[in-house]
């Protein structure tokens, strides 16, 4: 008889061989082996350092080298932003239909899809920062690249996302790696944004700019008074200029292309995708429209998702604009690096405190402790821009940072095993959760790049010049302040719709522990009916 298949209830089939011996211990075993090792966890971990490393660098530095490296025209910069991140979004649901198809091989289910498209990855993000000899078709090239990127990456990263659940069926086992994870991804968000920072930090200064004047903009349509030769002077000086920025651009993305390769490597060589031991063997895989259907319509992470989609784009606007703020609205063009890196020093450090945090007084309110913070230190910046405040504002919004990369990642295997419990005869439904998820907080962070991209060609953002018009640094402080703050506000007013608090996630655990039991007894009975 085949593995899983039903035994005839016969008095001949109980006697083949008692069911007792499917008893015997169990429960220990399978708990044993839930139990992740620290280089498991670490292993694990190290897997998303490289988005993370990636996603930093694009996040703070795209918009600003796509108009003042590249020159492109702020219009075609924001179509670009925003296609780009659409396309993403929107290649995140289908590569999760493809997950669900998958089957499972000798590495795994979810691990072909992040080893095979690695090198493409590699490839695609160093295009993205090279700079075309031609300029009529510029626009096409980086919107090109830009989307190739955003589907490659997604194959990485959708089934690294969904990986969470294959490693352990114990929720804290999950959680620590959950925080193991997110510890070392803000770190790989800081060695992103300081490989990117202190490498092309030379291609933001101001010294390609005229120094007897400083009030001049110098652009192909402002050159200032002055003869033709000092004129000539200007231009070559400043196309020479532009020159190294495109190399110290394009020795970055190699740089954070070889971490892509390494963190790959090494988490290929030391997690091991599990199949959850105590799914019954007679469950069978959902079809995706259905398992969609069934998702979509499941509370708790109708609300997650639509909380942490409209902080995640306070998040975007602020990484996206802040180079920007810095280098044209508060004249801290020379320290933004630096500051980058205090806020990113600031959120790892911050990751422990916030797993302890969340362990002691619960998710949602960490959520809520955290991600508030941020606010008032935002605006702080804004209305008093010096280098001492701004510091003092990185330090205080690494916090918030930490705890809004922390949470979401931590809650949402809660609302999976919430799902659940509701619906125990599902299977292969976790990369639906993950990869709309990411889809919806892509989908709208592309929409704010390419709204607030769009804003500042309303306020008359000229590209490639030293200095800015008032509008553009008004408009750059609205995006820094104003914006993130409502955003931020709305998230945390639907969080606390959030239905799972504490006692209903220890009330799921007990009751999945239960059920997996049962699997486990049904599944073993089934065998040993099956090998007498």
């Amino acid at each position: 008889m085949a593995k899983g298949e039903r035994t005839p209830d016969t008095s001949a089939g109980k006697l083949l061989k008692p069911p007792v011996p499917a008893f015997t211990k169990p429960p220990q075993q399978t708990e044993l082996d839930q139990k992740l090792s620290v280089c498991s966890k670490l292993c694990f971990a190290i897997g998303g350092v490289p988005n993370q490393v990636a996603g930093s660098a694009t996040a703070f530095f795209l918009q600003i080298y796509l108009l003042d490296v590249a020159q492109i025209n702020p219009f075609q910069a924001s179509m670009v932003l925003f296609i780009g991140k659409a396309w993403g979004a929107v290649t995140d649901p289908v590569v999760g239909f493809f997950i669900t198809k998958s089957r499972w091989t000798k590495i795994g289910r979810l691990m072909p899809w992040m080893v095979g498209c690695t090198p493409f990855v590699v490839v695609s993000y160093f295009y993205l920062w090279f700079v075309p000899p031609f300029t009529n078709g510029r626009f096409i090239w980086y919107l090109g690249f830009y989307c190739l990127y955003q589907t490659l990456i997604t194959c990485f990263h959708v089934p690294y996302s969904a990986l969470t659940m294959f490693l352990s069926t114990d929720q804290k086992e999950r959680d620590s790696a959950t925080a193991y994870r997110m510890t070392l991804e803000v770190l790989g968000t800081l060695v992103g944004a300081a490989i990117q920072g202190q490498i092309v930090a030379g291609a933001h200064t101001l010294k390609h700019c005229p120094q007897h004047n400083n009030n001049t903009t110098v652009s192909t349509g402002h050159l200032g008074n002055g003869s033709g030769a000092e004129i000539v002077k200007r231009i070559v000086h400043s196309q020479d200029f532009l020159s190294d920025a495109k190399e110290l651009y394009m020795i970055a993305a190699g740089v954070i292309g070889g971490v892509f390769l390494i963190c790959t490597v090494v988490m290929f060589l030391g997690v091991k995708e599990r199949e959850d031991p105590y799914i019954s063997k007679t469950e069978k895989q959902i079809p995706f429209h259905k398992g969609f259907f069934l998702v979509m319509r499941h509370g708790p992470y109708l609300t997650l998702t639509t909380a942490f989609l409209f902080i995640s784009v306070a998040i975007q606007l602020v990484q996206s604009n802040f180079v920007l703020f810095c280098t044209y609205a508060v004249d801290l063009r020379d320290h933004f690096q630096n500051i980058v890196l205090t806020i990113l020093v600031s959120a790892v450090v911050s990751i422990p405190l916030w797993q302890w945090f969340l362990e002691r007084f619960g998710k949602k309110t960490a959520a809520f402790c955290g991600i508030t913070w941020m606010m008032p230190f935002t605006m702080m910046l804004v209305f008093i821009p010096n280098l001492v405040v701004a510091y003092v504002v990185a330090v205080s919004s690494g916090l918030s940072v930490a705890a809004s990369l922390l949470l979401p990642w931590s809650m949402l295997p809660d609302v999976v095993d919430d799902f659940r419990l509701a619906n125990p005869h599902c299977k292969g439904y976790e990369a639906i959760f993950y990869s709309f998820y990411v889809f919806f907080t892509k989908f709208a962070a592309g929409i704010s790049l390419g709204v607030s991209t769009l804003c500042l060609e309303f306020a008359g953002y000229d590209t490639g010049a030293c200095r800015q018009p008032a509008q553009v640094a008004y408009t750059l402080k609205l995006l820094i302040g104003a914006a993130p703050v409502a955003f931020i506000v709305t998230g945390l007013l639907i969080l606390l719709l959030y239905p799972i608090s504490e006692d209903v996630r220890l009330r799921n655990k007990l009751c999945l522990e239960e059920l997996r039991k049962q699997g486990t007894v049904t599944s073993r009975t089934l065998e040993d009916l099956s090998n007498g």
